[in-house]
């Protein structure tokens, strides 16, 4: 019996122009044509809750819908983008075949309900203060609302002020919630101190964070991937370089995880 491979989410953070968004899809493209992998292609047309007012957020919506459209056309790709507002779910759906909700906003009810009623996968990112048993009142507004696929995502907890703790039981507990519990590698990184107005991080550890979720039962991983993450416009800190992405993946998928 052959073995269903994870479900993989990868991309930069935030749209910055057509040209990273070319770049990254065509290597996903070959990765998927290498590994037999369906990688999902994740990037934000706005980022809405960056820590500075002067922080780049993306190209908003139409513009950012119209880029995420070509991504699809032209490569193949399903694609992945959040929303921060009830009003975005409709047209955002559209284009996206998976609709995101963001950590701060999992309790947001108005939209939960939204994005569950456009009939497209939601996937929930647990808020950075709630246990992974709480997630089973977001997930039952959705399904409440007619979502009929909903996935769960793990991205750490606050501990303190400058850092993220991931307590990976929370992959378990989610896991008797929702058959797909995504972990978010690189967000979990993070160090949300906010030095200089921006969120602080180490990509060294993202590895790491895949293998510990891969022996937790995880059954997809989120990736935020870039060409050149210290050059990236938002999570720098964070983001993969896109050249180290396939030996991850090769590792998660073909290997045993060892921590």
């Amino acid at each position: 019996m052959t073995k269903e491979l994870p479900k993989i989410i990868a991309g930069p953070c935030v749209i910055e122009s057509a040209e990273l968004l070319d770049t990254v899809a065509r290597r996903l493209v070959d990765i998927n044509r290498r590994l037999g992998t369906d990688i999902i292609f994740k990037a934000s047309f706005d980022k809405a809750n960056r820590t500075s007012i002067r922080s780049f957020r993306g190209p908003g919506l139409e513009k950012g819908l119209q880029m995420l459209a070509d991504v699809k056309s032209h490569y193949g790709l399903r694609v992945l983008t959040d929303i921060h507002e009830a009003w975005q779910a409709s047209p955002v759906a559209e284009v996206a075949d998976v609709l995101q909700i963001p950590a701060f906003l999992c309790r947001q009810t108005d939209l939960l309900v939204a994005a569950a009623r456009t009939g497209r996968t939601v996937n929930i990112k647990k808020a950075q203060f709630l246990s992974g048993r709480d997630m089973r009142y977001p997930v039952e507004k959705a399904r409440d609302a007619g979502a009929a696929d909903v996935w769960l995502t793990e991205r750490g907890n606050m501990m303190g002020y400058g850092t993220l703790v991931v307590d990976f039981r929370n992959i378990a507990d989610m896991l008797d919630i929702v058959p797909t519990v995504i972990m978010d590698c690189t967000h979990s990184v993070q160090r949300p101190d906010s030095t200089g107005g921006k969120t602080g991080g180490d990509r060294r550890f993202v590895p790491a964070m895949a293998l510990a979720a891969k022996a937790f039962g995880a059954t997809g991983y989120f990736l935020e991937v870039h060409p050149n993450p210290d050059e990236g416009l938002s999570d720098a800190a964070n983001m993969l370089e896109l050249d180290r992405l396939e030996p991850l993946l090769e590792q998660l998928i073909h290997q045993n995880a060892e921590i």
